[in-house]
């Protein structure tokens, strides 16, 4: 075969593995449509943040990754191609005779213009398969709809008062110089985590959003919908995540502001969570207070406990079992009044897990409900799209080599 034989050989596998992918794309096109033009590819890494996290960078460094194995594999089809057509011509055995005459005067059947079919193929197949890796997926949305809800920003203290222990009947307490009990007592932080999931779970259409502090304030997550990812993150929270050491109450008060402050609701509350007085922070409370009757942000809130001795653990015994010793943490309820007062909310005491329970739901009885347009949304995989026609063509290819061009050394 000569130089130009070839070439032109070559053009016509290229044209005809290429119209092998547009007919093998036309079913997924037909399916989905304009869902293509949209669709999200997870493989991709996309943008990183201005400030990432070591977790985010580990996640772009894996997604990179699996992009450059995935361009790798569009790069390979060529290859493939090749090596199923032009390139098997050099592997085939070769017999020397000492003229060739009759062979090329010999006859030719029609199935030696399907000898590159396979390669054609299989090349198709390939590069189908690639693309369904990188897991296109689209965003089926639903008719908007209105309904009504709250914009509502937990506040939760992780100041290390928190380890104090609530709801410990008497009937356990024994005598000695510390306080030992035969199994757990839940401390504040226990309860007060099972009663925000609780909260949570009950809530229908109101956006709320976590933020928790002690010595410094912390988003654990803005305003959203999705409950189930709240309740997680809450029940997630441990004390000494961050420095207990301290109480900044203004601080939080000032970074939950901050989170509805662009909120379109008409209702808009910060519920603050705390069992101890402020005594840190760059914001003082009472100008967090000031901030939130600007913003039209009603601060409500919950005082847990009422400055009374308590049991903490102390440690634990020669038998393992916890030891606990009475202490008393200091509480500012004027504080908590003034400024829910200021900002039209209503300030509550629990010392029990039944209290904390009516104050949260006394809370949400006063709110008033505001219209917003909410639009639910799933994510459909596309790559079953890509994937079937992928093996249809790989099942097709090996039907050709057995009934069509069947090779013999």
């Amino acid at each position: 075969m000569t130089s130009r034989e070839r070439w032109a050989r070559g053009a016509v596998i290229g044209l005809a593995t290429i119209a092998v992918v547009a007919l093998a794309l036309l079913w997924p096109i037909l399916a989905r449509g304009e869902a293509w033009w949209t669709a999200k590819w997870t493989a991709w890494p996309g943008p990183l943040g201005p400030h990432p996290s070591t977790a985010d960078a580990l996640g772009w460094l894996a997604r990179a990754g699996w992009c450059a194995v995935l361009a790798a594999g569009v790069l390979a089809v060529p290859y493939v191609v090749w090596r199923m057509t032009l390139g098997a011509d050099a592997r085939v055995p070769r017999l020397g005779l000492p003229t060739i005459l009759p062979l090329a005067l010999g006859p030719r059947g029609w199935r030696t213009r399907l000898r590159d079919a396979p390669g054609v193929l299989r090349g198709g197949a390939l590069l189908l398969a690639v693309l369904a890796l990188g897991r296109p997926q689209s965003v089926l949305r639903g008719d908007r709809q209105e309904e009504k809800g709250i914009d509502i920003v937990l506040v939760l203290d992780l100041s290390g008062s928190m380890a104090a222990v609530m709801d410990a009947p008497a009937s356990e307490l024994s005598s000695g110089s510390g306080v030992r009990v035969n199994k757990h007592r839940p401390t504040r932080i226990d309860v007060a985590k099972d009663v925000l999931i609780d909260f949570v779970k009950r809530r229908k259409t109101d956006r709320i959003g976590v933020v928790v502090f002690a010595k410094q304030a912390f988003v654990l997550s803005p305003p959203t919908l999705d409950y189930a990812l709240i309740a997680s993150l809450v029940s997630k929270i441990e004390l000494g995540v961050v420095d207990s050491s301290k109480t900044a109450i203004g601080d939080a008060v000032g970074t939950a502001v901050a989170r509805v402050r662009r909120s379109d609701a008409r209702s808009k509350a910060v519920v603050l969570l705390t069992d101890g007085d402020s005594n840190e922070g760059v914001i003082s409370p009472e100008y967090s207070a000031h901030l939130a009757q600007k913003e039209g942000v009603r601060v409500y809130t919950v005082q847990i406990g009422n400055g009374d001795d308590v049991d903490v653990q102390a440690g634990t015994d020669l038998f393992g079992q916890p030891v606990y010793a009475r202490k008393r943490f200091p509480v500012n309820p004027a504080l908590l009044k003034s400024m829910s007062h200021e900002t039209g909310g209503e300030a509550f005491i629990a010392t029990d897990r039944s209290g904390l329970e009516n104050s949260m739901h006394a809370i949400l009885d006063q709110l008033e409900k505001t219209k917003f347009e909410s639009e639910a949304s799933t994510m459909e995989d596309l790559f079953p799209f890509l994937l079937v026609p992928a093996v249809v063509l790989i099942a097709f290819e090996a039907l050709v080599r057995l009934a069509l061009v069947r090779r013999f050394p």
